[in-house]
Order: C-alpha cells, then structure tokens, then sequence
C-alpha cells in the first residue's frame, strides 16, 4: 500500500517546478534585509560623524548613502514580494488541480459517505489558507528571521551589555508564543470544520429548494442556518481573541523591554560609555528585532490556521480510491460487448449486513437486450454499479469480452459503456457542451447527427441560441422529456457496444415518453443492452426479461412465458396493468 503523502512532500512536489523564482525571492529577500540593517548603521553614522562632529560634508555623504540603501531595499522588496505573491497563487492553483484530480479518481461509494460542502470548503477555503502561507506569511517569517538574526548581531557589535538584557527577554517573548499557538491552531481546524457545515447547509438548501418552498420550511431553515453562522462565528471569535491575546502579549513585553533598554542606555550616554549615534542604532536595531518578534508571533498564528486547513488537505489526498487499475493491466480485446456475472456476491460497504447481490449469475450475448426487473431493493442498480466498476464484489467473477473487470483499467471499461439514467444528468452548459461529454472532440455536425437521432434536434433548433444555448444549472430551461433526449443524444455520440438504461422513461407523460421511446429505440439497435425497468409495459420486447429478488435471479424468460409461468413477474405484471 502506498505511503500517504506527507505535507512537506506535498509542498516540495509543488514548489519543486519553480526552483528558479523561489531562488530569485531568496536573493531579494536577504538584499531586503541586509539593505534594512545598513540603514541602522546609516543612522549611527550620520548622528556621530554628521550631527556631533558638525561635519556637513559628511552627512551629504551619509545621507546620500543612507537614500542608495534605501533605494536597494525598496527594489529588493518589491522583486520578493512579487514573485513569492506569484509563488503563493501559483501554488495555490496546482494544489488545487491536484486534489479535484484526486477527487475524480475517488468512486461514487466515496461522495455517498461524504458531504459535498465539506470538500467544497477544502478544495476553496483551505487552499486559500495555504495561498496566505505561501505568498506572504512564508516570506514575512522569514524575512523577519533575518531581521532577528542579524538585529542581534548588530546589537552585539553596538553594546553587549544591553544585548544581553534583550536576550533575557527572550523566554518572556517566546512563551506566550508557545502557549497562545497551540490554542490558535485547534481553534482554526474548528474553525473551517464550521465553514464546511455552513456549505453542506447551503448546498442542500440550494438544490432543493422547490421542496423547502412547498412545505413553508423557509422559517425553519433560515433559523438553523442562523443558528450554525452563529456557532460559525463563536469559533471564529474564540480563534481570534486567542490570536489577539498572543499578540498583545508579546508586543507588551517586548516594547516595555526596549522601554527598559532605553532608561539603561540613555545614563550609558550621559555617562560617557555610549555615544549618541551608538544608542540610536542600538535603538534602532532593538525596535527591529522587537518589530521581528512581534511579526513572528503574529504569523504564527497564520501558520498554525494553515496548518489544520493543510491538515484537512492531507486527509482528503491520503485518501486511496478503493476501487483502482492493477499494476499491469489486461488489455480488452475488440468489442463484443459480451457480459457475464459468474456467481457475485455483493455488500454495500455502508450497509454490511444486506446483501445487495447473493450469488448472482447472468450470462449476456452481444447484441442482446435483457431487462432486469423486480422489487425495489432486489439488486437492479447494484448490477450497474458493479458492472461500471464503481464497487468490486465481495466473491465472484464480472467479464466484459472476456476478460475480468478488476484485471483491467477501470477507464478501459467504462469507455465500452454508455449509460442513461433515470434522472437525466444536464450540465449548466450549452446543448452542444452537454452532448460533446461523451466525445468531447465531437464536430458539431455530428453532435446534430446525435440529436437528430434522439428526436432532440427539432426542440433544440427553437432554443434561444440554438445549440450554444445555455441549459441551466441540472438543465433547469428544459422538460424532462427534453432533457433525456439530451441524454440519449449523449449517448449516441458516445457509440459505445453496452447501453444501461435505467427506465429512462418512467417520469415522463405519454407524448414525451413516446418520443424518449423512439429515441431509446434507434439507441439500442445492435448494442448489448440491460434496462432496469420499473414499468414492466416498457420492457415487453426485450430477448429476455431477468425478474429478481433479493440480490438473486427467481425468474427469466420472455414475457409470454414469464406470464405463463404465473410466478413473480406475472404478479408485478397484474399489480401495474390492473392499476
């Protein structure tokens, strides 16, 4: 099993392509600094040889100098502050393909357990937080690392003894760090573990909001999603009074220490011990590396908050696809579209104790139609899913053309299989977009040959921009016979040698369905094809009919026979024609 990524192989995978400009930052960042700490010694000479020694010749000269170095710290931050901004956006936008494309290799059983505005929340808002880390906290951290160092360093060469009555303060500065960070970062994970809820809420609000508006549940769910912003915010409070504790303390601390620094130094100078121009630079370096610490501390607490976003991050990309292409996988040979079920045994992993298929066996010739009916619950569905490899069985054997599902790339299987569902699935795109799904280096003339062939191209020709029309979000601005015309054209374009329907007329009013029938009709013509059908009227036509219950097959036959038989089939059939 492979190792689950860490997050520095994770971050190092993503900067490693941009090795050169992360260079190029360090160079402006070190110039920025050392620019920064030549100003001290700028200020110094221009106080004892400028001010004291009344020398002006001089101080044109120093302050000349003092303006270059400046000028060298404004060009040196500019050139770090853009290319690690640049660094932070590009980043932010591979880590982001980086998990949608792992997304995409996770299988329905996946999403089915999880909450779709919780990894909305970690694909936006957590890579936000990351972004912050990268292009700008990062390089603040260690731009203020350097100033630290190299304050102290200064600070030595000015006065040892007051150096040293800095560093006593060290301990003072770094505990509140220690003790305020920890509660930061557990707050910020609670935090965006909040903004995912209020995503999930907002998601299922959204996509049903004809049934909230049907049942007057307006009041109700505008007073829970309050209550959860509420309980958002509450964290989000906690987080930041945490964070604020953190940084008075250490601002407190460490400027009532330059205060202390300052009474000590200015005796120094009225004593003679220290000059002037000394004592300003040791100010100087003192309020930089009061000002370092300050910074550090505060992005501290940014770091800590990226941390349980980056945290989340890693928990969704260590995440293995349960279903996955073996290491060398067999080739399918040409299609057939042969398919065989040899004595499956199925358990949904959620519901562990049902099986959803119990040695099921069938047997399916190329060209064959063969529809599967049945009670719900007997196994219909579970038959797609296994057949589309969304899941692998327990026990058992599936082949397509021979060779076994999970001997080969679960792509190379799904590329010979074209599927209409019972809830046609539109697109917020064109007609054009929505039917190229299939084939997405489709022409347009041969998209229209797709529509012409579902009975879909007359409707879309009366559209407002034809086929560049926008659908809508789920293909709101269409019927539903419509929309599986849409689907079916999708379907045709794809030309692919097994058809799963999945009653894909059930829904529908007689003129659409005939219509959608037609349709499904030209589809099926020299195509292997399983129909789950819930209206047995739909399916009388078929080679074979598979009646189930379940998980097992009771009963197969046409239907002449089946009715013959007087079993399980000819009961559904009197229940539905009688109706």
């Amino acid at each position: 099993m492979p190792t689950p990524p860490t997050v520095r192989s994770i971050l190092i995978d993503l900067l490693r392509p941009y090795r050169t400009r992360i260079a190029v930052a360090a160079i402006a960042l070190v110039l920025a600094a050392s620019a920064m700490l030549g100003v001290g010694q700028g200020l110094r000479a221009v106080i004892d040889r400028g001010f004291s020694a009344g020398d002006p010749a001089w101080l044109d000269r120093a302050l000349a100098a003092m303006f270059g170095v400046i000028a060298l710290l404004a060009a040196a931050t500019w050139l770090r502050f853009y290319n690690v901004s640049w660094l932070g956006e590009r980043v932010t936008a591979d880590l982001r393909r980086k998990v949608f494309d792992h997304l995409l290799s996770l299988p329905p059983s996946w999403f089915e357990s999880g909450r779709t505005g919780d990894v909305i929340s970690r694909l936006t808002s957590d890579t936000t937080q990351l972004e912050n880390v990268i292009g700008s906290s990062v390089s603040i951290a260690l731009r203020n690392a350097l100033l630290l160092v190299g304050g102290l360093v200064m600070l030595f060469t000015t006065s040892t003894k007051l150096t040293l009555l800095v560093i006593a303060d060290v301990p003072l500065v770094v505990a509140p760090i220690v003790l305020f960070g920890r509660r930061v970062r557990t707050l910020a994970r609670e935090s965006q573990d909040r903004v995912a809820e209020l995503g999930n809420r907002i998601d299922e609000t959204i996509h049903e909001i004809r049934i909230v508006q049907a049942y007057g549940h307006e009041a109700a769910d505008r007073a829970d999603f309050g209550a959860r912003v509420e309980r958002g915010f509450a964290t989000a409070r906690r987080r930041i009074a945490a964070r604020s504790a953190l940084i008075v303390a250490v601002m407190v601390l460490v400027f009532g220490a330059i205060a202390f620094i300052l009474w000590i130094g200015g005796h120094d100078v009225l004593a003679g011990r220290l000059t002037g121009g000394e004592l300003s630079a040791f100010v100087f370096y003192a309020a930089m590396v009061a000002g370092s610490v300050g910074a550090l501390s505060e992005v501290w607490g940014d770091l800590q908050r990226a941390r349980g976003a980056t945290e989340r991050l890693m928990e969704l990309l260590a995440t293995a696809p349960e279903v996955a292409p073996p290491a060398q996988p067999v080739p399918l040979p040409p299609a057939r579209g042969e398919v065989r079920f040899d004595a499956v045994d199925f358990r949904y992993p959620s519901r562990p104790d049902t099986a959803a298929l119990d040695a099921f066996s069938l047997d399916v010739s190329p060209g064959e139609t063969v529809a599967l009916v049945g009670p719900s619950g007997a196994g219909k569905t579970t038959v797609f899913q296994l057949l589309l490899r969304f899941y692998d069985p327990q026990a058992g054997r599936i082949t397509i053309d021979g060779v076994a599902l999970d001997a080969t790339d679960p792509l190379a299987i799904r590329a010979r299989i074209a599927l209409v569902s019972q809830e046609a699935v539109i697109f917020a795109a064109s007609v054009l977009e929505n039917v190229r799904y299939a084939r997405p280096d489709a022409t347009l003339a041969e998209v229209q040959a797709a529509c012409v062939a579902a009975y879909a191209d007359g409707f879309v020709r009366e559209l407002p921009q034809g086929y560049d029309t926008d659908l809508g979000e789920r293909g709101v601005k269409l019927s539903g016979g419509q929309r599986q015309r849409i689907a079916i054209a999708r379907a045709i374009l794809a030309d692919r040698p097994i058809l799963l329907l999945d009653e894909a007329t059930s829904a529908l009013d007689a003129e659409s369905e005939r219509m959608v029938q037609a349709a499904l009709t030209h589809l099926m013509r020299g195509r292997t094809t399983l129909v789950i059908a819930h209206r047995l009227a739909t399916v009388q036509q078929a080679d074979r009919i598979v009646v189930m219950e379940h998980g097992r097959i009771v009963e197969q036959g046409n239907h002449a026979a089946l009715i013959e038989a007087d079993g399980l089939y000819a009961h559904l059939a009197r229940l539905q024609f009688s109706a």
